[in-house]
């Protein structure tokens, strides 16, 4: 098999919308929502265990049906931004979702409002569901009224949800100018970011500069659209839900508890100066007094060697097949089912991601594949997020998803793996520094960074509240990355405008700091496997992905021996970064 860059296919998902069958399928979501509708007067304390578990049944069809037309609608505008179909479509569909969501609430609402007893006696019958259900009772503390939780859920539809869509409209069509070997180029973000990684200093500087010439021009729009986002965060979730913070939510939501998330990124800051070390290092393998915030990617070598796409595939099945033939099958569904769009286009949505759907279906991968080393690992990174899924396909619709931070796992780990592979083959010491070197290079980006994401958006949550402006922003912005670099880095004015570059930050939350919650347990996972080797860690490895969302984070990560309120588990993974640079120190 020959592996090419490939646009996916969503005919597994649902039928093309206008159809026949798809119109039928919306016909079905109707008549289960009404069968639904009828049990409002039938739920009580004493409903009996046999027609809760009827009632399961019934809402996790429903979620499923809802789970395609949701993630079709998605999908079909993540490929092309621009496409007027697909964002009528969108809208259509959230509009749908919405008003689905309202007529059901009644459901949820019952079951958070149960009395304890009860509910301990309808979740001894609730099967595979249990976790879910106990995730929704977390949330009874924070629930409104049903005529106040309808009021929202349209709120969202119009308010927040359009201005995610419009933010992602808006930096989708930007298109950027670049001048290469004396040619200008006009490339998406995807193809300008390939050069933040350029052996070439000015043409790294330039790439920089591009891209947030766009961000600058817009700044105030974005930096209103990201305010409209934090107030509106705040005014649902601290004052009518109660919650104690912004970042409370997002933890709540994850069953992270607010203390657990307090030792990580407690221990991420203390750890810093690891970062700042490896920088001067950096700095001095390139030659240069001070590493500039345009070289923190730059290789350390003139090479800049390009992976064909099949050649990509291939090094990503071998990482994966070497620890485990099962792991390695699941992975290649997604390219073998065209499930996989990895071409580079003008308005298709910036970034990667993986998004999975239902139990058993083989997930949706996007990326923009530019044929670089980092584009290999993205892939490595997202295959992995498949298989998680894939590995959890025996669970309910509602519990195969993981929390977020467990949603790192596989997708991490099999990055480990590829690097693992490669500098497992190589005895070329200039070719293992340059595996190191983008080894901790990828760490300082998904631990480090995110993290300081994340101290951002608890900063910038509470200046919006109190009415700061875009400027203001800007520049706690630029402290944020001051901080973070110390005096390793010189940092140039125009990254004050990268948070606005930032996605997650707009779309979801508090997210970020899953990346470095999941690179860190991946580390902890990984020295466990050097430590016991393969034949005693895959079982226990696939057993934990098995888990899909069915079980808490905590649990799961108890039974893999860890614990995760502990200092000295975040610390694990910070000294295993340090031995790797300890040996790029060596090889220099």
């Amino acid at each position: 098999m020959v592996f090419e860059p490939q646009r996916w296919v969503l005919d597994d998902l649902m039928p093309a919308p206008g159809s026949p069958e798809a119109e039928a399928l919306l016909r079905q979501i109707e008549a289960q929502t009404q069968t639904l509708e009828g049990w409002r007067e039938r739920l009580a304390p004493a409903l009996s265990e046999a027609d809760f578990t009827e009632l399961l049944q019934h809402y996790e069809a429903l979620y499923a049906n809802l789970s395609r037309l949701g993630g079709y609608a998605y999908l079909w505008f993540s490929e092309d931004t621009g496409n007027q179909a697909a964002m009528a479509f969108r809208a259509q569909a959230d509009q749908l979702l919405a008003d689905i969501n309202n007529r059901t609430l009644f459901i949820s609402l019952w079951w958070k409002a149960l009395d304890a007893e009860n509910a301990a006696r309808l979740l001894e019958v609730s099967g595979d569901a249990r976790y879910f259900l106990e995730c929704l009772r977390l949330f009874t503390p924070h629930t409104l009224s049903e005529a106040e939780e309808r009021i929202i859920n349209i709120k969202d539809v119009n308010g927040v949800q359009a201005l995610s869509t419009l933010y992602d409209m808006i930096t989708t069509r930007f298109t950027y100018r670049l001048e290469v070997a004396g040619e200008v180029k006009e490339l998406t973000r995807g193809q300008l970011t390939a050069y933040v990684y350029s052996p070439d200093p000015a043409l790294r500087e330039a790439a920089y500069q591009e891209l947030y010439r766009h961000y600058r021009k817009h700044a105030d729009v974005l930096a209103e659209v990201y305010a409209a986002r934090a107030r509106d965060w705040y005014e649902e979730n601290v004052r009518l839900r109660h919650f104690s913070s912004p970042i409370s939510v997002r933890n709540l939501g994850n069953d992270i508890p607010d203390a657990v998330t307090d030792v990580l990124l407690r221990v991420i800051r203390q750890n810093a100066p690891l970062f700042q070390r490896y920088f001067r290092f950096k700095a001095a393998a390139l030659g240069l007094p001070r590493l500039r915030r345009y070289d923190i990617y730059a290789p350390l070598s003139d090479a800049d060697k390009s992976f064909p796409f099949d050649d990509a595939m291939r090094m990503v099945d071998e990482a994966y097949r070497a620890f485990s033939p099962t792991l390695a099958d699941l992975a290649l569904r997604v390219p073998a089912e065209r499930h996989l769009d990895s071409e580079q286009r003008p308005r298709k949505l910036d970034g990667a991601f993986c998004s999975s759907m239902l139990p058993g279906l083989t997930p949706w991968v996007l990326t923009s594949y530019a044929g670089k080393i980092n584009d290999v690992s993205t892939l490595a990174h997202e295959l992995g997020h498949a298989v998680h899924a894939l590995m959890a396909a025996e669970h309910s619709t509602f519990t195969f998803h993981s929390a977020l931070p467990m949603a790192e796992t596989a997708s991490v780990f099999g990055e480990i793996l590829l690097t693992d592979k490669l500098l497992r083959e190589e005895t070329d010491p200039a070719v293992r520094r340059t595996l190191l070197n983008n080894f901790l290079a990828d760490a300082y980006a998904t631990v480090m960074r995110q993290a300081y994401f994340v101290f951002f958006e608890n900063q910038a949550h509470a200046m919006i509240k109190e009415g700061a402006t875009a400027e203001a922003l800007q520049a706690a912005y630029l402290d944020n990355l001051r901080e973070q670099f110390g005096d390793a880095v010189e940092v140039s004015d125009e990254f004050r405008f990268e948070w606005l570059s930032i996605p997650h930050i707009y779309h979801t939350p508090f997210y970020c700091y899953a990346y470095s919650f999941g690179q860190l347990l991946v580390l902890a996972l990984y020295r466990k496997y050097k430590a016991i080797g393969r034949e005693a860690f895959e079982p226990q490895y696939r057993r934990i992905l098995a888990y899909g969302g069915s079980a808490s984070p905590a649990h799961i990560i108890s039974e893999a021996g860890f614990d995760m309120a502990s200092e000295e588990f975040w610390q694990g993974g910070f000294e295993l970064l340090a031995e790797m640079l300890d040996e790029l120190e060596r090889l220099a």
